[in-house]
């Protein structure tokens, strides 16, 4: 147990000033720059939804294909993200982040010359396999600057890019889909993957001039703002007390695996709303691509908002247990009555937001609960296996929804058993996680 002698004493009232403003600078720093990145990330791995729009007609590929090719990325993710992080760890955030967003850029062009189910499968799980690392990645770099009661909005903004990619990615391919089709003798489809892949390579390459790995290396920082941000993240560290630091500690560590159980759910939902959205929304009869990408850029809208409260909230109540469970309830809700409305436009659209808003505001907030008792190594391994391993919801549930629509013409079995899945994550919370995560 720690010493509460052994901690670094409290700032004072001007030095607490000095801290907030420290934190101030990180945030406009760091923030932004990582939530473009997770923009572009977030862009090439779900502008699959809105290319299947024309890419099925135009290759013959079945509902069942485009379901496994789109699952399959987070095969790539499986194998690949511990690995990644244990080697952020080692060698720094810029020359690992680097890496992974010019290699998914370099990807996402080539899946323009996609022509069989084989050629599809294989460049989806590569595209797995390059941005592997860059999510848990991100969230590992984050603790390096900000403690435990800073993290969760810190999270909720980073992640909300996702909602924003949303936001963006919809009227972007649409425009892209519709105003490029036919030019050099392409299809919309492939000039999305063209136009959408190049600024990933780019920014790839701005990464490694532009972030810092740690506070300490911060320039930016003054030695006082420096000093008082390593000793208020020294503090934290030793109030949270006694932490498993060793990775093969964390696997024998129960409460790893009810997070990856906790997440799978959670991912199950996420993963069927990124990929299928556009396409539920069309069957309800908006059958012009830029039209549903304007859908979908007010619903990841509020999805962005979600995220961005439900992180504010977590951070003032000291609460994540039930920020995470409760939103995800509300997702599944949304999922179920997407499900059983019908062609009912007006509720069946209503219905999707919920579903896309409570199911995103459960993420940011869920990445509070491993670092209740994993730090160093640890965290960087167990936040990775974390994420890999729940991410098979995200290659199953993409899957089954694709069978389940080709052997039924119908998606209403399948959205239901997400949603079902989705709601579990509330029951798993409030029966096997404590209140206070203790060792």
């Amino acid at each position: 147990m720690t010493n509460a002698a052994s901690l670094p004493i409290s700032p004072g009232l001007g030095e607490q000033s000095t801290l907030e403003g420290a934190y101030s600078k990180i945030t406009w720093r760091l923030i932004p720059f990582l939530a473009a990145l997770w923009i572009l990330a977030w862009i090439d791995r779900v502008n699959i939804g809105y290319a299947k729009l024309q890419m099925l007609d135009d290759l013959a590929f079945s509902e069942a294909v485009y379901g496994l090719g789109a699952g399959i990325f987070f095969l790539g993710y499986f194998f690949f993200e511990v690995p990644s992080n244990l080697l952020l760890e080692k060698i720094g955030a810029k020359k690992t982040i680097m890496r992974i967003t010019i290699g998914w850029g370099l990807v996402c062009i080539a899946q323009m010359f996609v022509t069989t189910p084989t050629m599809f499968y294989f460049l989806r799980f590569l595209l797995g396999v390059f941005e592997a690392g860059f999510y848990p990645g991100i969230i590992l770099y984050l603790t390096y600057w900000y403690p435990t009661t800073r993290r969760a909005r810190a999270f909720g903004l980073f992640m909300s890019a996702s909602a924003l990619a949303g936001v963006i990615g919809g009227p972007l391919a649409g425009a892209i889909m519709t105003g490029m089709h036919g030019v050099n003798g392409w299809s919309g489809w492939q000039w999305l993957f063209l136009l959408e892949g190049i600024p990933s390579v780019l920014a790839g390459v701005v990464t490694m001039f532009y972030l810092t790995n740690k506070p300490q290396e911060a320039k930016w920082l003054s030695a006082e703002e420096k000093r008082l941000v390593l000793a208020d993240i020294e503090r934290d560290h030793g109030l949270l007390g006694d932490r498993e630091h060793s990775f093969l500690g964390a696997l024998r560590d129960p409460r790893i695996w009810l997070m990856v159980l906790i997440f799978f759910c959670v991912i199950a939902a996420n993963s069927s709303l990124t990929f299928f959205a556009p396409t539920l929304v069309k069957q309800l009869g908006f059958t012009s691509t830029m039209q549903i990408g304007w859908i979908m850029s007010g619903i990841y809208l509020l999805g962005a908002a979600g995220m961005i409260l439900n992180g504010r909230h977590s951070d003032r109540a000291k609460e994540a247990r039930l920020h995470c469970g409760g939103a995800a309830l509300v997702g599944a809700v949304g999922l179920a009555v997407v499900a059983l409305v019908g062609d009912n436009a007006g509720v069946a659209l209503a219905a999707l937001a919920v579903a896309v808003v409570g199911t995103m505001s459960a993420i940011p907030v869920f990445w509070q609960l491993p670092n209740y008792f994993l730090s160093g190594t640890a965290a960087a391994a167990g936040i990775a296996l974390i994420n890999s391993i729940a991410n098979l919801a995200g290659f199953g549930a993409p899957w089954m929804l694709g069978v389940v629509k080709t052997n039924t013409g119908s998606f209403t079995s399948g959205l239901l058993a997400v949603a079902v899945i989705e709601a579990l994550t509330l029951l798993i919370i409030l029966v096997f996680i404590p209140k206070r995560m203790t060792r």
